[in-house]
């Protein structure tokens, strides 16, 4: 049905007799690749004239053709230890989860630090998380790190600890801030080149399977390491597979741009996260007596923003928290004040996960031209009347996280990622969760969170010219098996569908909750095929 395993950037290929989403042509049911660019799109009749000059004619036999995904915020080295490591995010109490940290320990008798992720205590009877003298147990006196699902805190063993200079990681329970940093900095020094580079490829080749074509990495020196980075962006130049576009999280230009990074941003903290009560509040959370963890001040903020603009560099900051948002915009309108507002607009300076917005902060953004990092699983994960959001803030402000549909109708450029492994890599259901988001009025249409998921990755490093199928444009796409196509009317809250060829408007698969989503069959990046699914 497809195309054969030696596709490369050189071949020339016609892709025909399927669907293809694209702009130029909304009816288009072809396309050419030709020196790993999209070359012409088009119609079934129109086909015909390219069919004598091609290296390979591929019958789609009625698949759809779309962009790559672009997964906009990733940690790259993480996610493929959580995929070959030990995953506690299905765990259903605490006694399961060590429960699985006996077994993994069993399992594993050459590592020198066990490794685990995605615990959440809040959806479990009780809410308590693991004792260090319970895991002590489990792992029979090993070093153990085991990172919350939101990955600013965690819980280890006593034999860990053991590791790290000083005691100021030494109370029990769940480690946050500059602890778990250091926790954090030894369970990681621990894996070796070789497992590194193991996790690098797994993670890679599972979102090559996912129709991801490229991913920005979001590496850190409190997040990774600089061989991480750099490691990871060799791999990524040497091997087919997703582009990665690196980001490193450090007030220190000049390193980011040494280490091959294209911004000095990423998750640069200003605060930590709402499920460790950490993200910084103007008002005290609703289920603890404090306003959660302030890491930089609209200063810090002014001062980064300065220096990055001035250098040719992206700025940017993670920034959940109200408190912490406000003083990004203080910071980058201090900014932008020094060194002018239209520098700092044509930077496209990021914030990542931007979860907690007011009116006025949303025309803030608009203003000062930011890139909106978002995460709509978020949502899907944490949101709703009984989610982790209401316990923590109270139902009133919990209604007022993640207003997708504000931004975009403010004009701010949204950029949709997974957080991985925060949140699985999954780029149609992070469509999904946009389009159908717990509350009613921050959801947007399923076109726009596609494309926000495509292109907006794409103008979020700086490229308007891509994350399309027009001729021209970089060949990143994905083959699926999908249903029927159908277009969703752009004011429509409800989800009602179209299958109407005459709106004009390309089809998208139907992605009401409780259906199938699409099954990627092929990803090729930049005219070359980094997955293929077995059998086809």
């Amino acid at each position: 049905m497809l195309m054969s395993e030696s596709t490369t950037p050189s071949s020339t290929v016609l892709l025909r007799r399927g669907e293809v989403h694209s702009p130029a042509d909304p009816f288009a049911t072809a396309m050419v690749v030709e020196r790993g660019q999209v070359a012409w799109v088009g119609s079934e009749g129109a086909a015909d004239a390219f069919a004598d000059g091609v290296d390979e004619v591929v019958d789609l036999d009625g698949a759809l053709v779309t962009p790559a995904f672009t997964d906009a915020h990733v940690h790259t080295t993480a996610t493929g230890l959580a995929l070959t490591g030990l995953d506690l995010s299905g765990a259903p109490t605490r006694e399961a989860a060590l429960a699985l940290v006996r077994d993994f320990a069993a399992a594993r008798p050459g590592d020198r630090v066990l490794l685990g992720h995605g615990w959440d205590a809040a959806r479990w009877p009780g809410g308590v998380a693991p004792t260090r003298a319970e895991l002590d147990e489990a792992t029979g006196g090993r070093p153990l790190y085991l990172s919350r699902i939101d990955v600013h805190s965690a819980v280890v063993s006593t034999a860990l600890l053991d590791l790290v200079a000083g005691d100021s990681a030494r109370a029990d329970g769940p480690l946050t801030g500059d602890p778990h940093h250091a926790v954090r900095a030894a369970a990681l020094g621990a894996v070796t080149p070789a497992q590194r580079d193991e996790a690098q490829r797994a993670a890679l080749a599972h979102a090559a399977s996912l129709g991801i074509g490229t991913v920005h990495e979001c590496a850190g020196p409190e997040i990774s390491a600089e061989d991480d980075l750099t490691g990871l962006l060799r791999l990524s130049a040497e091997e087919p597979g997703p582009r990665v576009i690196g980001y490193w999280a450090e007030q220190d230009v000049d390193k980011a741009r040494e280490l091959g990074a294209v911004g000095a941003a990423g998750d640069l903290f200003v605060d930590g996260s709402l499920g460790s009560h950490t993200a910084r509040l103007h008002q005290p959370y609703a289920d603890a007596g404090h306003t959660g963890t302030a890491h930089l001040d609209a200063a810090d903020v002014a001062a980064h923003v300065v220096a990055c603009t001035e250098a040719g560099l992206q700025a940017g900051f993670h920034a959940i928290g109200d408190a912490a948002v406000t003083a990004v915009v203080e910071g980058v309108r201090a900014a932008a004040d020094k060194v002018g507002l239209a520098r700092v607009r044509a930077a496209r300076h990021r914030i990542e996960h931007a979860e907690m917005l007011t009116p006025e902060s949303v025309a803030a953004f608009a203003e000062l031209g930011l890139t909106a990092s978002v995460q709509p699983a978020f949502d899907a994960l944490w949101g709703g009347a009984d989610g982790m959001y209401a316990e923590r803030l109270g139902a009133d402000r919990a209604r007022t996280l993640n207003p997708y549909a504000a931004l975009l109708r403010a004009g701010v450029p949204l950029a949709f990622g997974s957080d991985s492994p925060v949140t699985p890599l999954d780029p149609w259901g992070t469509v999904r969760a946009a389009a159908f988001h717990r509350t009613p009025e921050h959801r947007v249409s399923v076109r726009a969170a596609f494309t926000a998921h495509t292109r907006g990755g794409w103008r979020a490093i700086g490229r308007d010219d891509a994350g399309v199928l027009v001729p021209g444009v970089p060949a990143d796409y994905a083959v699926w098996r999908t249903g029927e196509l159908v277009v969703q009317a752009p004011d429509d809250r409800v989800a009602r569908w179209s299958t109407d060829p005459r709106s004009g408007t390309p089809g998208l698969p139907d992605l009401t909750p409780g259906g199938d989503l699409p099954v990627c069959l092929r990803t090729v990046v930049g005219g070359r095929t980094v997955f293929v699914r077995p059998g086809e």
